[in-house]
């Protein structure tokens, strides 16, 4: 009865408002009042500020500047090995598994599509067709700034307005298409395991989506999609970042989305729904060429 109510009181709510005033809140400097709010945050969550690189709860400005906290120096070791991937960021795996041809699970009785989820770019839905997939949710203690999975070149950046349902798993479970409704920013990369798409996806009071190259990518929100292009490999104004690097960070929220093409990674055997993660631990493996040629054809 109780998750019910939840999970109406999703629809019913005004999200946009709340993530609006949530937003401005968290960026003002308010002196003793940001301290006492820090403080209750990092108390009824549990966070681990031995990790940060200023574990001083009474030093942090604003809310915002607290929660995008980076982490000390080999807080989180960076696995070494050229053919395995790092985790993108610490949280939990929602789900990951098998892209079955543009079905992507979300929850039980919960699909949806590869065009739905890139906002109807059919040409690189089709690049991911029966693909990999791995979502992770970043829960309120988590640390929220995200990472490369392994050395990339940016080639294509999406914004995508949608929704603000929150991400918990009680609403993946229930909000059907959550992830391919909700605001979004996708984010393209030409990698040695073949193309990665990394998408940072908004929520209920997650004020804003940043990424090193471009800053704050939302707010604002103008209702529209928008898309940018950059150099290939080589070029002068290439944005190229390395395995373990910081791509961006969500200042409240949220969840990560990668999808990995056909036959070019292996996910690590330990990882299931509900595993923890911890940015730089193994994500994934590259698939061999024996893989490849084994692999039943589609």
């Amino acid at each position: 009865m109780l998750d019910s109510i939840k999970i109406k009181l999703q629809y019913w709510l005004p999200k946009l408002a709340l993530t609006r005033l949530a937003g401005w809140g968290a960026d003002k400097e308010a002196g003793w009042l940001t301290q006492q709010v820090v403080k209750l945050f990092a108390r009824y969550y549990r966070v681990d500020m031995q990790e940060a690189q200023n574990p001083d709860l009474t030093s942090y400005a604003t809310f915002n500047e607290f929660f995008v906290r980076p982490l000390r120096d080999g807080a989180r070791p960076v696995v070494s090995d050229a053919n395995v991937l790092a985790l993108p960021a610490d949280g939990a795996i929602s789900q990951l598994g098998l892209i079955r041809d543009d079905q992507i699970f979300q929850a039980k009785g919960h699909h949806y599509s590869l065009e739905a989820l890139l906002a109807g770019n059919y040409q690189l839905a089709d690049t991911f067709r029966n693909g990999l997939f791995a979502t992770t949710y970043l829960a309120p203690r988590d640390y929220h700034r995200v990472h490369m999975p392994c050395d990339g070149v940016l080639r294509e950046m999406i914004y995508v307005p949608g929704d603000l349902f929150s991400v918990n798993p009680l609403t993946a479970a229930n909000v059907p298409n959550l992830f391919a409704r909700n605001e979004r920013v996708i984010c393209v990369f030409d990698t040695a395991f073949g193309p990665m798409v990394q998408i940072l996806v908004g929520a209920t009071i997650v004020g804003s989506i940043e990424t090193v190259w471009a800053g704050t990518v939302t707010p604002p929100r103008e209702g529209i999609i928008k898309r940018w292009t950059y150099p290939a490999a080589g070029a002068d104004e290439a944005v190229t970042l390395a395995k373990g690097a910081e791509m961006g960070r969500f200042k409240l929220g949220s969840t990560v989305i990668n999808l990995f093409t056909a036959n070019s990674v292996h996910f690590e055997p330990r990882l299931n729904n509900g595993t923890v993660t911890r940015m730089g631990e193994a994500f994934a493996e590259a698939a061999t060429a024996r893989d490849a040629a084994e692999a039943p054809q589609t």
